[in-house]
């Protein structure tokens, strides 16, 4: 069973505001699967009442306690988070969690450290947009590296894999990015991390990038809006070819050239560090010509699984050979190269007018379906006029 209240806008501050809802879920608690509460604001007194209640869920397998503490004092939100993430700790078949856009910052991060570090089964941790700093994200980090070690500590076929972070815009930086590469390198399971917009500059790239080394089935990294430049450019080109399932990497806004110079990173990628790699995002990086060149040069080879290139804000020429040759050769496997802002506008208009031939073809289905439920109305209809007239005699 699947529950939610998303998107309402509930005001649930007792047990009795929240009384009503955690009726519909207690008759069949056992089956419960998911819980959806995002968008509604949830006070001490019913996040205890909601705690209560989840801890017989046995079954329970989403989380999703995204933005529900919206307009609280910071002074509730511990006691509440605390309640709720408390009654997951036990929970086998827990895989995803999500406490995403909850403005709790780094003096709230203390509750969730016992769920963290303690539950060995879920998978997938998002915790997005919640202003953690470099304290609150060392506390959160060093929980996460205490989880694995609870894991391994398993046997192999009751473990758990850790396979999806998501942390982004949370000021992170540099102080707590060597504690998040000793987190991510204890798991080694990592799929997909995210963690844009952190403010981590160099140093705490180059950490981040030995970390996600040791996760070699890694198929996704979004560094988008973090400083790497040579240091960190030089560490991850490093690590690349550690993860040959690589098919998503977005490196935009990272300063990956200081003054046009080629990035190792490109250079990896030219030679074959990353066969499956799809999309490939590079936009606002300072790179020039000379980057193009070599993309275009393994465009055809090295890189030939690529459909998507983004590359706007950059400082190279749009009539240079390299660019033409990337937008061509992307564009006939049914991809895209995004050189300009117009570039994206064009891709946003071409998707809106076929989402709208989409609606169109349903709508048009919808239709004939009502005119053939029609003809099957008038066929009935005339079928019993004729059974009126029919008599059955004696025999």
């Amino acid at each position: 069973m699947n529950y939610s209240i998303e998107g309402l806008g509930l005001k649930l501050n007792t047990r009795e505001d929240i009384e009503p809802y955690l009726r519909q879920i207690e008759p069949n608690i056992s089956h419960l699967e998911e819980i959806h509460l995002c968008g509604n604001t949830i006070g001490v007194g019913a996040a205890q009442a909601l705690a209560e209640v989840l801890e017989k869920a046995s079954g329970i397998r989403v989380a999703d306690f995204a933005d529900i503490f919206t307009g609280r004092l910071i002074s509730e939100i511990p006691t509440a988070l605390s309640a709720l993430c408390d009654s997951l700790i036990d929970k086998e078949h827990l895989v995803e969690v999500n406490l995403s856009d909850n403005a709790f910052g780094g003096r709230s991060v203390d509750p969730i450290v016992p769920f963290l570090s303690k539950n060995p089964s879920f998978q997938i941790f998002r915790l997005n947009n919640n202003g953690l700093g470099p304290e609150g994200g060392t506390v959160i980090a060093n929980a996460l590296r205490d989880n694995a070690a609870v894991r391994k500590a398993m046997p192999t076929d009751k473990r758990s894999s850790l396979r999806i972070v998501v942390c982004g815009r949370n000021r992170l930086e540099d102080g707590s990015a060597y504690a998040w590469a000793e987190a991510f390198a204890a798991h080694g399971t990592l799929v997909e991390v995210r963690m844009p917009q952190n403010g981590i500059r160099m140093a705490g790239s180059v950490a981040l990038a030995e970390g996600l080394a040791k996760n070699a089935a890694l198929e996704l990294l979004d560094l988008q809006d973090n400083t790497l430049s040579e240091e960190g450019d030089q560490a991850f080109a490093a690590a690349l070819p550690s993860w040959p399932g690589l098919h998503t990497l977005n490196f935009s806004d990272c300063v990956l050239s200081d003054e046009g110079e080629i990035p190792q990173v490109i250079g990896a990628l030219a030679k074959g560090s990353n066969p499956l790699l799809r999309t490939l995002q590079l936009q606002n990086d300072n790179l020039e010509d000379a980057a193009v060149a070599m993309l275009a040069g393994a465009i055809g080879t090295h890189l030939k699984a690529v459909t998507r290139i983004e590359f706007q804000e950059n400082d190279a020429d749009e009539d240079d050979v390299g660019i033409q040759t990337l937008k061509e050769n992307l564009a006939a496997r049914g991809g895209i190269f995004l050189f300009s802002d117009d570039d994206e506008e064009e891709e946003e208009e071409e998707e809106e007018e076929l989402q709208d031939a989409e609606e169109g073809d349903d709508t048009e289905e919808f239709v004939e379906a009502l005119g053939e439920k029609d003809d099957a109305d008038k066929e009935a209809d005339q079928l019993a006029d004729l059974l009126d007239k029919v008599s059955l005699a004696p025999s």
